[in-house]
């Protein structure tokens, strides 16, 4: 029996949807950007996990006596057996990373967390100044006050005998736990991330109903329990949310860790990482890679359901919007003077200790016969020592990294702010929808891996045999820094695009404007500031980079941020203070410039 056909009138419904799915753009950029975020994104992944189970060339086809290629779970054996090896290369790095991790976390909220409320909940004075200028660590790299703590702590005792700026100034000598280890990592990185807790709670405790302070205090609690029993469980999942943030960065910090932990052989997850991929042993770096990974989607998760489980915590209500503030009386200017000391040594005081660093022959002499400005102007036949090199500012191979980074920066916030408002665009347009949940989910996917784990995925794909061509090339750094900060311009295009009631484009599309026009002289005017953010905040993202470049770029090829530690693993500590410096510089000039066009308020504060 013949089966029947499909007819013309059968077949009209799937052409006539098909059809009506290719007009509306919005599909067909989240089919485009489907395939783009999924080869980008997931197919990196299963080359890194491949790799976990195969044998490379080099050191571990010869240790381990196996063809190149062959399937195996050697790797896992090795790092996982519990021998001396695994306990040296991934037992105490983990521990190490975890220590370091929760001690970031909980110093940056106690750091953040007090400071924004002596900001939003008292009558302390200097508010204006403690709240701009508190968030100039976070602005900064991490690496930058690691260098910091070096420049001032290192002492005769530890360091390679090099003197800081406390020994040569006090003659004080900093043990050598002080100085390197996990002690000023955990510092450190606290100290970097707590202007980041200072702006979530302070944000939270400056738009909260007073109206359970007031209640309390009409009941004659003290001051210290009502922020006991009323103030902190208000604030309690801004706290845990920042905690598991600082965590998680913490965690798989990589900068930090190199300049604290490298002389004492104290290593963390990260550090270990990339040591073994430059020993040879790849397999073992992609398995630590996976587990960075694992940790931050395990992360995530929790601080989402914790934030999802609780729906109770209300903080703005609508009554009592007068907030009564703590009186400090006396201690008003105590508390005041120290933490204007407490601000200007972590955020003022790194600037001064690299731009002294720059200018001095042999560290530690800080006397005026002992400065000169080789460092910066200086040329080879200027130089005062055999084997100097230029100044940086009339270093050729210098502007060439400053260039190459520059170059990178702008090519990428182009990619990524133009492909942010289009995902924007295209997932509030078909919100809803399996396909824009999923490409949003895709979007974000990179947010999840640490830096160094990501450039260690698209290192497995550029060492492998049919892309080697792309190892080392400045299309690769293209391609995994538009991944890697598309999130934020991704979430910024989404958040923008849904304060645009669609009327709008409606209205435009019964006058027949076309889709560019629509988006050029409609929806782009009208979220200017928050679309021009999506593209300035990556340049900022990639002048700063570190982790995310140091496999994938070699030496012969600088970029700017790598090039810093080539000064400081030869020797050449004074250059490596001025690169620092001009970083900082040009971070804080594109920052004020982000401030200027999009009139986002990020260094202001919340106070004042």
């Amino acid at each position: 029996m013949r089966k029947p056909q499909p007819n013309s009138s059968m077949r009209e419904p799937l052409l006539y949807r098909l059809r009506a799915f290719v007009t509306k753009p919005a599909n067909l950029l989240l089919v485009f950007f489907l395939c783009v975020l999924a080869v980008l994104s997931l197919m990196p992944m299963v080359t890194m996990l491949t790799n976990m189970f195969t044998i490379h060339l080099g050191t571990e086809k010869r240790l381990y006596r196996m063809p190149t290629g062959s399937w195996t779970l050697v790797h896992f054996q090795k790092l996982f057996e519990g021998s001396d090896w695994s306990r040296v290369n991934f037992w105490e790095p983990l521990k190490h990373s975890f220590i370091v991790a929760f001690g970031a976390g909980i110093l940056g909220i106690a750091i953040g967390g007090s400071i924004a409320w002596f900001v939003t909940r008292s009558d302390l004075k200097c508010k204006k100044f403690i709240s701009s200028v508190f968030v100039f660590p976070y602005m900064m790299p991490a690496w930058t006050l690691a260098l910091f703590w070096t420049n001032m702590f290192q002492n005769s005792q530890v360091g390679g005998g090099n003197i800081g700026m406390i020994e040569s100034i006090f003659g004080v000598c900093m043990p050598e736990w002080f100085v390197y280890g996990l002690f000023p990592m955990i510092v450190v990185i606290g100290l970097h991330y707590s202007p980041f807790a200072y702006l979530l709670i302070g944000g939270i405790l400056k738009n909260m109903d007073a109206t359970l302070e007031e209640s309390a205090t009409i009941l004659k609690a003290s001051r210290w329990t009502i922020i006991r029993r009323v103030t902190i469980p208000i604030v309690m999942p801004a706290i845990l949310s920042t905690f598991l943030l600082i965590f998680s960065s913490g965690f798989s910090s990589y900068t930090v860790p190199v300049f604290l932990g490298s002389a004492v052989k104290c290593y963390t997850l990260s550090t270990k990482m990339r040591a073994l991929i430059q020993a040879g042993y790849q397999g073992q770096g992609y398995i630590i890679a996976f587990v960075s990974i694992l940790l931050g989607c395990i992360i995530l998760g929790i601080n989402q359901w914790f934030t999802g489980k609780r729906k109770s915590f209300t903080t703005v209500t609508g009554k009592s919007g007068q907030v009564s503030l703590v009186k400090l009386r006396k201690a008003n200017w105590p508390i005041t003077i120290v933490l204007i000391v407490f601000i200007c040594f972590v955020a003022i005081m790194p600037l001064i200790s690299f731009a002294l660093e720059s200018v001095i022959r042999q560290p530690g002499n800080y006397s005026l016969s002992n400065m000169t400005l080789h460092f910066w102007i200086g040329t080879e036949d200027s130089a005062y020592e055999t084997g100097m090199i230029a100044g940086i500012l009339l270093n050729t191979t210098m502007w060439k990294a400053v260039g190459r980074q520059v170059l990178l920066a702008l090519v990428v916030a182009l990619i990524v702010g133009t492909s942010g408002m289009l995902i924007g665009y295209a997932c509030v347009r078909r919100r809803g929808t399996r396909l824009s949940r999923f490409v949003e989910s895709l979007a974000f996917f990179p947010y999840l891996m640490p830096a160094m784990a990501f450039g260690t995925i698209y290192l497995a794909v550029a060492t492998s045999e049919n892309f080697k061509w792309l190892y080392g090339t400045f299309a690769l750094l293209v391609i995994v820094s538009a991944v890697k900060f598309l999130p934020f311009a991704s979430r910024s295009g989404v958040n923008s695009m849904l304060q645009i009631a669609p009327e709008i484009e409606e209205a435009a599309i019964i006058f027949g404007v076309p889709w560019h026009k629509r988006m050029l002289r409609i929806l782009f005017p009208i979220q200017k500031s928050s679309i021009l953010s999506g593209y300035l905040l990556p340049v900022i993202s990639v002048m700063r980079e570190v982790a995310l470049f140091t496999l994938l770029v070699p030496y012969a090829r600088y970029m700017l941020t790598t090039m810093l530690f080539s000064f400081n693993e030869t020797g050449y500590a004074q250059y490596g203070s001025a690169v620092t410096l001009l970083i900082i510089l040009i971070i804080m000039l594109i920052n004020s410039l982000t401030n200027k066009l999009t009139g986002a308020s990020f260094d202001k504060g919340i106070g004042g």
